[in-house]
């Protein structure tokens, strides 16, 4: 595909609207309006040609192989650049992936957390320093705050990792509402002092979802589907449930041994949203100051760096990771990865350029998209990016 491709992303404030769903077909290129973040000028055709080309090159070099099963898109100022799709949905069934095919997007679901509960919080409906027994009565670990858990640094250990320490029966799916038991049930020990440091853990994400369920009233998929998936027309994008089980993406390993459902896979908040290259894009775009979706005094908030505990550009903010250059210049991104997913989604918002990468097929590579941050401003720093 050499032509540019762009979208409309229409933004209702604060107003859920009536979802059209789009059938998921073979058609990889659309040709519409597009609308960028506030006033930034659309791009004339030298430049779409010179970022396509890098874009290019980019992906032939660095994704292009075998081992890539995968979506890969470039956007500049809201426009689409660069588009790819290479590969199956389900690997046994050889079925070509469009740009409807939905990814477990794994990590990058907690940008949408963190997003939920600053939206709660613009609404007074909650306060970031609120502590946790306001939401869960007698919570055994005393000073958790919910600005602790979004940044990271409330030290509670990780579901992920202590449900094998205690015997959990791997027989049983494990919910969300059954993480929050079992810190009453097992109270497994800190992983440092409450607020001492950072360190990144699921189980932070996981009670931020149980929170937005109790503050708003609605479970996390219906909150997140209604003020932001239906608002954005991010018609391909959902949350996973075990009904989803038999049409959602399967996810494979490096040889294509496939994954199954496994115990932890039910828990939202940390993981499980499902969505594409072009709806994540509509996502990103949203997320502008200048677009009005939410106030400029929350994505400041969301997009401060508040863990300085290690030297160097890697940081922190709520639910984004981020690099933090020298020259005052900020990529605000996350990526994901769980079981066969990996997922990039980076933000170089001062140059109003996006990065999305998704697969559904073990590769690290995915995560190797540094170089192509040079083709929009140069950008010092050699630290990797976090999975």
């Amino acid at each position: 595909m050499k032509t540019a491709v762009t979208f409309l992303l229409t933004i209702y404030i604060l107003k859920a609207c009536t979802n059209t769903n789009s059938n998921a077909g073979t058609t990889t290129e659309i040709d519409t309006a597009a609308v960028r973040p506030g006033t930034t000028p659309a791009l004339s055709k030298s430049e779409i040609a010179t970022y396509y080309r890098v874009a290019e090159s980019f992906y032939e070099k660095a994704l292009d192989r075998p081992s890539f099963n995968g979506s890969f898109l470039v956007a500049k100022n809201g426009e689409i650049i660069y588009e790819k799709y290479k590969g199956f949905f389900d690997l046994k069934k050889k079925d070509s992936l469009t740009a409807h095919s939905a990814f477990h997007i794994a990590s990058i679901s907690k940008t949408f957390t963190g997003m939920a509960i600053l939206r709660l919080w613009e609404q007074g409906k909650l306060q970031l320093n609120d502590d946790l027994s306001k939401f869960f009565p007698n919570f055994p670990y005393e000073g958790v705050t919910v600005k602790m858990l979004l940044n990271h640094r409330s030290g509670l250990p990780n579901y992920v990792h202590y449900l094998d320490k205690y015997n959990w029966d791997k027989k049983q799916y494990i919910t969300n509402e059954g993480v929050l038991q079992t810190l009453y049930t097992y109270k497994p020990p800190l992983q440092f002092n409450i607020g001492k440091r950072f360190s990144y853990c699921n189980t932070n994400f996981a009670l931020l979802a149980l929170i937005i369920e109790k503050v708003s009233g609605v479970s996390y998929p219906k909150y997140v589907d209604s003020v932001f998936f239906k608002p954005l027309h991010m018609d391909d994008t959902y949350v996973f449930s075990i009904n989803d089980t038999a049409t959602a993406m399967p996810s494979y390993e490096y040889n294509g041994r496939k994954f199954p459902l496994e115990f932890l896979d039910l828990v939202y908040g940390d993981k499980n949203i499902y969505s594409t290259a072009r709806d994540l894009l509509k996502w990103d775009q949203a997320l502008y100051p200048t677009t009005g979706f939410f106030k400029t005094a929350t994505l400041d908030s969301a997009y401060t760096p508040y863990s300085f505990e290690r030297p160097g550009i890697k940081n922190y903010g709520l639910g984004w990771r981020m690099f933090c250059y020298p020259t005052g210049k900020k990529i605000i991104y996350h990526n994901g990865w769980w079981h066969g997913n990996n997922s990039v989604l980076t933000r170089l918002m001062q140059d109003h350029a996006t990065i999305i990468v998704l697969g559904n097929k073990r590769n690290n590579n995915i995560y190797r998209v540094k170089p192509l941050f040079e083709a929009f401003s140069h950008y010092n720093g050699n630290e990797e990016m976090d999975q």
